[in-house]
């Protein structure tokens, strides 16, 4: 028995040497930093330690305004998309003819390019001096005025950062449900038919409770996603979202240690953590709500 469990941690021993090396230390080496005041890497000297990191970061405006744009993005993107993927997988899953097809245009944004949809996304939206843009458009049809969705309002910014996201992450969902409805057992629906059982009592009773922790899994890992975007900003606003207002805690952070305001990983390793934190209080929230639920 002592043999075989040397065996086992010599076969794990890899993989745990590659999670120690590029996930531990790395967390160990972040926190460390969070706590080094005045830190310099190119002379590795900082001049004490505490909290004040942590502090500055808290009072920082453009963190503040990160903070609130990744948590409207998280609080609109995720439900509204998993809603959606529900209802477009439902009705997928009810379509016989054509089904594949329509099931490969739904994932064709999910293959492709982040930026080259953000490209498409600033035609769409972005008004140029040889037109409005398609959107603007439409909304003269309806007797509207010109809305800049990408120099503009800050609801309109934000309005077009959330349809872009929803547009990304929806394809993924979509598949996931998709596979997770058709692995539900046909027994139960022919047995609720028997009995004349109504279509809204079959799912309410049949299909979500069956895939109920998928929509959990998407839930969950839905709010980690969000709340590290980054590329989609980029792609819709440029690098330099402080200046259009749309930065987020991950273009925060990164811009701590590379944009035109880095050289300071002191202030990025406590972003970091602060956004750890976050992510795993609602991670630990969801799973104590899946856990009560599903009881």
């Amino acid at each position: 028995m002592k043999d075989n469990n040397w065996k086992a941690w010599l076969y794990l021993l890899p993989a745990l040497a590659f999670l120690g090396l590029f996930m531990v230390y790395p967390l160990v080496d972040v926190l460390v930093y969070s706590f080094e005041e005045g830190y310099n890497s190119a002379s590795q000297t900082y001049f004490g330690t505490g909290l004040y990191n942590y502090s500055y970061v808290l009072h920082d405006p453009y963190f503040l305004q990160a903070l609130k744009n990744t948590f409207i993005l998280v609080i609109i993107t995720v439900p509204l998309s998993t809603g959606l993927a529900l209802l477009i997988s439902l009705a997928l899953n009810a379509i016989k003819p054509l089904k594949q097809l329509f099931q490969t245009i739904y994932f064709l944004p999910y293959v492709t390019n982040t930026l080259a949809v953000g490209l498409v996304f600033m035609i769409l939206f972005k008004p140029t001096p040889y037109s409005d843009g398609l959107v603007n458009a439409l909304i003269h049809v309806f007797g509207g005025n010109t809305v800049d969705f990408i120099d503009g309002p800050y609801w309109a910014k934000m309005f077009v950062l959330c349809f872009y996201t929803v547009w990304i992450v929806l394809p993924f969902k979509i598949l996931i449900l998709t596979s997770s409805l058709a692995s539900v057992n046909e027994d139960y629906y022919k047995a609720a038919r028997v009995d004349a059982t109504p279509k809204w009592r079959i799912f309410t009773r049949i299909t979500l409770p069956m895939i109920a922790p998928m929509i959990f899994y998407l839930v969950i890992t839905g709010f980690i996603g969000a709340f590290k975007a980054y590329a989609d900003a980029v792609a819709l606003f440029g690098t330099d979202l402080n200046a259009a207002g749309m930065n987020t805690i991950v273009g925060y952070v990164y811009d701590m240690l590379y944009g035109d305001s880095g050289g300071y990983p002191s202030y990025a390793a406590a972003a970091a953590l602060i956004l750890f934190a976050i992510v795993l209080t609602i991670t630990v929230i969801n799973l104590m709500i899946r856990r009560k639920l599903t009881r």
